[in-house]
């Protein structure tokens, strides 16, 4: 089973198709939660559901058009990214955005919230909506939108999380609610915002940096090598000796993020089922360590 998890996390085309499927999870989410109580997502998404209901009160206009402008207005940002995303990361891009802009407009959103109590929608919301952004973030896609920028900071070693600038982004786009509408909406926005972004910095596993310890007694330039050339990772290794066995080993030390970890791991383990491997998670990282986005 595990094994099964390991292929389907890092074959291509499997991990593009639950990027697409996390996004569908996102537009579920807004549709069930978020929409039924006039409540306005975060980031570009919902500048679109704020121009959209400026457009339903003073031009007339009916139906949810916020998944249209949210795919149009993309386009722009996808062209000044291509550089930092690469062809591959754009790709993908484009994918989960067409995903999320169809999920969007054909999911229709019930007239009665499923959830009448408004804390407690926010709260479902945020979590699924930050659980499955983190699963399109963490299978190398993303939702488009003010995402894109936040993954360039995040590359060039911005102390800007995409949680993070999200929340900065945010402020001016709840301050324009508390304006425009009452106070009410503006404040329940903020609080699953909050949650959404919280959940997302959890499950986005590049932002994570761990150490991890491999203790071999097997050949540690075979590992360092896969290490080198697999992950792009650099690696420093010493001669230990065992307190109990009194025998040489190897000691191998690696900094990479929480996504690349498991395939170090299954690589470990190909080469020596009997290593001991230590993992310490949220390490902080200074000097030149690349920060990966797929």
């Amino acid at each position: 089973m595990k094994d099964m998890m390991y292929n389907s996390l890092h074959h291509r085309w499997l991990r593009l198709v639950a990027a697409m499927l996390g996004e569908g999870v996102v537009a579920l989410a807004l549709r069930l939660f978020i929409v039924p109580l006039g409540l306005y997502s975060g980031g570009l998404m919902g500048f679109c559901q704020l121009i959209r209901t400026l457009l339903h009160t003073s031009m007339g206009l009916e139906g949810d058009i916020a998944g249209v402008l949210y795919f149009i207005s993309n386009i722009p940002i996808l062209l000044l990214g291509w550089k930092t995303l690469g062809r591959g990361m754009t790709f993908k891009t484009i994918a989960c955005t067409v995903s999320f802009s169809f999920f969007y407009s054909v999911i229709p959103s019930p007239s009665v919230p499923i959830v009448e109590d408004y804390l407690t929608s926010c709260l479902l919301g945020g979590i699924l909506v930050g659980t499955a952004s983190g699963i399109v973030l963490t299978c190398g896609g993303s939702g488009g939108g003010l995402d894109i920028v936040g993954l360039c900071l995040s590359k060039r070693g911005s102390r800007f999380t995409v949680g993070k600038f999200s929340l900065t982004v945010n402020f001016f786009l709840y301050a324009a609610c508390l304006i425009l509408f009452v106070p009410e909406v503006a404040i329940y926005s903020v609080i699953y915002n909050f949650f959404s972004a919280m959940v997302l910095d959890r499950m986005h596993q590049q932002n994570v940096n761990v150490q991890a310890m491999i203790f071999t007694k097997e050949d540690e330039k075979e590992l360092g090598r896969f290490i080198i050339e697999k992950l792009g990772r650099s690696v420093t290794y010493w001669e230990g000796t065992g307190a109990y066995s009194g025998k040489g080993l190897h000691v191998l030390v690696v900094c990479l993020s929480k996504f690349e970890i498991e395939e170090l791991l299954h690589a470990v383990h190909e080469r020596d089922s009997h290593a001991f491997v230590t993992v310490q998670e949220r390490v902080r990282v200074f000097g030149n360590f690349v920060r990966k986005l797929e």
